[in-house]
């Protein structure tokens, strides 16, 4: 029962009102964010199945009549835009439009003489944002003029469309990826795209977990130690190995709590903003190519899904990468003696999760030079960012070994924890950053 009453002590404290207002601001902020890139990928997706050119046609000849006329029968809208002479702002007043082509005069002649006709293409630049440059250009437009130009001075020159075709496009690339022994009909592209989108949210989730769980229980220790109520605690009937047990099984229950929000606010904010995309690329590739697979029936061929007892060692290295990072939090707690340094006690956390982080978004560990790869190696939070690619892609033997490593390094830190937590240099050990030299300097003045 005291062991009990002490970890809804440790509880309280941890998950407050403060804390969970902030969990459902910070869930509420990803379901608004995903709910906007939505938005915008749907936007992006209705552009590319119904495509409508905006054209400003100033030739006004048969030819263009008829070329017009053209794209209408393949299913595409056209709408006519007014310009007034070099006023190219004018056309703009219509809201629905984004961008537009003009052909201009003499356009039929240099079709007719053999010559390079020129097009002017007008974009109105309203926005920074990423997405505002993917929607409403004039690409698709130019595209289609271009093929219907470019078919008729081929006709005037005597070249066959069978014959532009192989002109334009000479070869034939039938793109295939190998993992170790499989191999699928599909490009390496396509599945990097599909396992970037998958794998994007636990190395996402991992550095917020570590990060709120060693700030949470060392700002917890730190308190304690500052307001004097530790030296309260480690006198009362219990043991102090509970009293450190209870301090980590508190923090590690609210870092699940605070990583299933985080996990949920990312899944639907990367949902919202590469769902409608993917599903659209996908549907195009195997309407363009049916002898070519999906991009989620390839992974499923090359072996790169995880399976239910994939999923659950990956939960045991996240389990015991949170038990590493409370171990060092309770180290780092205890050398805090005032409320400013409890901030910097955080930096070393955040360099050992930043860097191996880092590293495994841009590039294989195991391609860095010597000196490099084993200085990441030995971060044990590396092992946790390269769990699921080395499942995924069947590495047990870097699996296991990075979390034999881990459960080595845990072993070693807990042990100087509860060494430390059991003596009284808890209650007097700390980092005083130059503050002894200040006062021996300053004693000595005194003496003088």
């Amino acid at each position: 029962m005291k062991f009990i009453n002490l970890l809804k002590k440790e509880l309280s404290e941890l998950i407050n009102k403060q804390m969970i207002i902030s969990l459902v601001f910070v869930l509420s902020i990803f379901l608004i964010m995903g709910n906007v890139m939505q938005s915008a990928t749907n936007e992006i997706v209705n552009d590319a199945k119904n495509p409508q050119i905006n054209v400003c046609d100033m030739d006004d000849t048969d030819f263009t009549h008829e070329m017009l006329n053209s794209f209408k029968s393949s299913d595409t809208k056209i709408k006519t835009v007014n310009v007034n002479g070099d006023d190219y702002a004018s056309a703009f007043k219509d809201k629905d439009i984004k961008s537009f082509v003009i052909i201009p005069k003499g356009f039929t002649e240099s079709v007719n003489s053999g010559k390079k006709p020129e097009i002017l293409s007008v974009n109105k630049v309203q926005s920074v944002s990423t997405f505002s440059g993917m929607t409403g250009g004039t690409e698709g437009t130019v595209s289609l003029i271009n093929g219907y130009v470019a078919l008729k001075l081929a006709e005037q020159q005597g070249v066959s469309e069978e014959d532009l075709a192989v002109i334009e496009a000479p070869l034939i690339v039938t793109e295939h990826t190998v993992v170790a022994e499989k191999s699928a009909k599909i490009s390496s592209s396509s599945i990097m795209t599909k396992l970037l989108t998958q794998n994007m949210i636990l190395p996402l989730i991992v550095m917020m977990l570590i990060m709120l769980t060693s700030q949470s229980l060392i700002a917890s220790i730190s308190n304690e130690k500052i307001d004097k109520t530790l030296e309260t605690l480690l006198s009362a009937p219990i043991s102090r190995g509970s009293v450190i047990t209870a301090k980590m099984l508190a923090a590690a229950i609210a870092a699940l709590l605070n990583a299933g929000v985080m996990m949920i606010g990312f899944s639907s904010y990367t949902k919202g903003m590469t769902g409608a995309v993917s599903e659209e690329i996908s549907d195009s590739v195997q309407s363009a190519a049916s002898n070519v697979i999906s991009s989620g029936d390839a992974i499923k061929q090359l072996g790169l899904t995880l399976s239910a007892g994939d999923y659950l060692l990956i939960g045991l290295q996240l389990f015991i990468t949170i038990m590493i990072c409370l171990a060092i939090s309770i180290i780092l707690g205890a050398l805090v003696n005032d409320s400013k340094s409890a901030q910097t006690m955080l930096l070393p956390i955040m360099m050992m999760v930043m860097v191996p982080w880092l590293v495994t978004l841009f590039t294989d560990v195991n391609s860095l030079p010597t000196a490099a790869k084993l200085i990441v190696w030995a971060i044990p939070f590396t092992h946790t960012f390269t769990a699921m690619p080395n499942l995924m892609f069947g590495n047990y033997a870097a699996f296991w070994g990075g979390l034999a490593y881990q459960i080595i390094f845990f072993a070693i830190v807990m042990f100087f924890a509860l060494k430390l937590f059991k003596s009284d240099k808890i209650l007097t050990i700390s980092l005083n950053f130059g503050q002894k030299s200040k006062l021996k300097k300053s004693m000595k003045n005194n003496e003088d």
